[in-house]
């Protein structure tokens, strides 16, 4: 795969990125604006998405086979779920701030970059593995994800019912049981998540622009979550996949694409929500995603 291929797609996802902090800076967003983009993104369009990455179930794999992609993902979020667990320990730093060091280790960007870089990497065929091994995601993004970034005082079980998760929930029905939506259904969710990702890169980009952007790289511990996120994840998860011998061989490259991706867009949203350490969350988004430019197609070449 080239790496020029992968950079360039990286590339467009960083352009989204510096049109929202150009944005904030002529001040068509930031404050109350982007608070409620982040509403619209988690129960509006977000949702559609997540039914639309699997609108077309007539094209899926068989049963047996999403069956072997879901194995590869108990080991995909086991292995993050245990690194979450310890890395904080390991960094340290406020309670808010090992929110944002457990959701990074715990999710990366899986659908807005991964799915492009997917198909960049290995074709239109692999981009079913990708949205079945995305499915886990989008269910513990969406719960647990609140949990890590606001802490046990301001989680509510009603979180738990939230648009993302029904739609979750949906999309997990639609695979299993090879559910055939009508195509105008796949349409019309598409049509509308479509928007997700360039809107959700925009609030980032807002968020950064507010934000002394010399202090991202000053910090040692954005640098060495970085780094665990964007190498060590992945090297780890290869490894594990290697000596399990996965069959087709295909799923264990796109798993390790996806452990490769930055830090997922959609901490910054929850962050916002729910009372995160929205800072902190927007400056490891952007480094990781900055320095994802060149890891991820080091690590597609190394495939």
């Amino acid at each position: 795969m080239s790496f020029f291929a992968v950079l360039k797609e990286m590339l467009v996802i960083l352009f989204g990125i510096a049109m929202g902090y150009l944005a904030r800076r002529l001040g068509y967003l930031g404050g109350e604006t982007d608070q409620r983009l982040s509403k619209i993104i988690l129960n509006i369009t977000m949702p559609c998405l997540i039914v639309a990455s699997v609108a077309t179930g007539d094209t899926l794999p068989g049963a047996a086979e999403i069956l072997a992609v879901l194995k590869v993902a108990v080991v995909f979020y086991g292995i993050e779920l245990l690194v979450a667990a310890v890395a904080p320990r390991l960094l340290g730093g406020t309670d808010k701030q090992k929110g944002v060091w457990r959701y990074t280790a715990m999710f990366p960007n899986v659908g807005f970059i991964g799915y492009p870089v997917t198909v960049a990497i290995f074709g239109p065929e692999a981009l079913f593995y990708a949205v079945i091994l995305a499915l886990p995601f989008n269910l513990l993004s969406f719960s647990l994800g609140p949990l890590m970034l606001a802490g046990r005082a301001k989680f509510r079980w009603q979180q738990l019912i939230s648009p993302c998760i029904l739609a979750s929930l949906a999309a997990l029905v639609v695979v299993l049981g090879h559910v055939s939506l009508p195509a105008i259904v796949g349409e019309c969710v598409e049509f509308v998540g479509s928007i997700t990702i360039p809107l959700s890169l925009l609030v980032v980009g807002s968020l950064l622009a507010g934000l002394p952007i010399g202090r991202v790289f000053a910090s040692p511990r954005l640098w060495a979550l970085t780094a665990l996120r964007l190498l060590g994840l992945p090297a780890l998860l290869w490894a594990v996949l290697g000596w399990m011998h996965v069959e087709p061989p295909v799923v264990a490259g796109v798993a390790v694409i996806l452990m490769a991706m930055p830090a997922a867009v959609n901490g910054s949203m929850l962050s916002m929500e729910y009372g995160g350490d929205t800072e902190c969350m927007a400056q490891i988004t952007f480094l990781t995603t900055l320095i994802s430019i060149i890891t991820i197609p080091v690590v597609s070449v190394l495939l």
